[in-house]
């Protein structure tokens, strides 16, 4: 019996591999928060057998594997579907974090047509970070794992469309139905949800945590960016573009001691480079000022295209949305 682990983000893919729970462990991982999302046709295309269409590195969901993991199963060349079906069983090991269970509903939306696939799929939710513990200690771990049913599959179509509207509603609307079959679903969409604008202050709830960090004394731009560990939803890189952003603003919450950086230069102490609050960053921290008083906005949130004149928000004291 062949087995295939589908991991939905690239540390715990290099754990589960290490863990020889499967004769392969495949990563797929876009990243589907802070940013504008890929087209269905982007997405699907990055799936396909590799070819003309895949010139540039990244372009291929396989371009980052190593050759002789794929040994026995097929190449770097091979479309995503065309590897499932050379499996007798498929886990999906899912981890808690927002950008995870949106691969997942995603990946489950995508195989819903496919049920020479479907059939031989199970998923795995950990309670966990996977990466965060070490090779040998998950090859113990007695997780179950779920088969998967066309419940599943309707309701992770469901929560993919939502994400994709033109407006945040269908997804908190979305938290008003049961969604136990997919068990960390609600607490994810919770968490992108408070990265909307604030009602008061303008920020998301991890771009405030970044103020909150400065106000509290660090500068180093390193400790700063730690903040993101709060809250799971930015990764590195999303953390990194949301800081300068705020110091890039016309009138910045923030101000970066040295504005002549590189990014090489600023992350290994080779410049100056501290965060300090300007006046409106001390406002904001005090909720006594709106970030989009002062500033024009233009940022995608899932589906949703965010403008000073559309301008959905996120209350923290009532959890709920605002709209326009």
């Amino acid at each position: 019996m062949s087995h295939l682990i589908l991991a939905t983000n690239d540390l715990a893919e290099d754990v589960l591999r290490q863990s020889r729970l499967a004769n392969l462990v495949v990563g797929v991982y876009p990243r589907f928060v802070c940013r504008k999302l890929p087209s269905d046709e982007q997405l699907l295309t990055e799936l396909e057998r590799r070819s003309a269409k895949h010139c540039n590195q990244g372009d291929h969901w396989l371009d980052d594997i190593c050759r002789d993991y794929l040994r026995g199963f097929g190449t770097r060349d091979t479309g995503f579907f065309e590897l499932c079906a050379k499996f007798d069983s498929i886990e999906v090991w899912v981890d808690p974090r927002p950008n995870d269970q949106l691969v997942l509903v995603w990946l489950l939306d995508l195989l819903r047509p496919y049920k020479e696939i479907t059939t031989k799929l199970s998923l795995v939710h950990t309670d966990v970070v996977v990466a965060n513990y070490a090779p040998e200690s998950v090859a113990k771990w007695k997780l179950p794992a779920f088969k998967v049913t066309d419940n599943h599959l309707v309701m992770a179509s469901r929560a993919w469309q939502a994400y994709r509207a033109e407006t945040p509603k269908p997804c908190f609307d979305l938290l008003m139905t049961d969604l136990m079959i997919l068990p960390r679903l609600r607490s994810a969409l919770i968490a992108v949800l408070e990265e909307l604008p604030d009602s008061v202050t303008g920020l998301g709830a991890s771009e405030m945590d970044l103020l909150d960090f400065v106000n509290d004394g660090h500068t180093d731009p390193r400790r700063v960016t730690e903040a993101r560990w709060l809250r799971d939803v930015f990764d590195e890189d999303d953390v990194q573009d949301a800081l300068i952003e705020l110091a890039e603003h016309s009138v910045p919450p923030v101000l970066l001691g040295d504005p002549a950086f590189d990014n090489e230069d600023r992350y290994f102490g080779r410049s100056e480079w501290k965060v300090m609050l300007t006046e409106l960053g001390r406002s904001l921290v005090a909720r006594e000022d709106d970030l989009w008083r002062h500033n024009p906005i233009e940022r995608w949130w899932g589906g949703t295209l965010l403008t000073n004149e559309r301008l959905w928000r996120w209350d923290r004291e009532s959890r709920s949305l605002v709209a326009p």
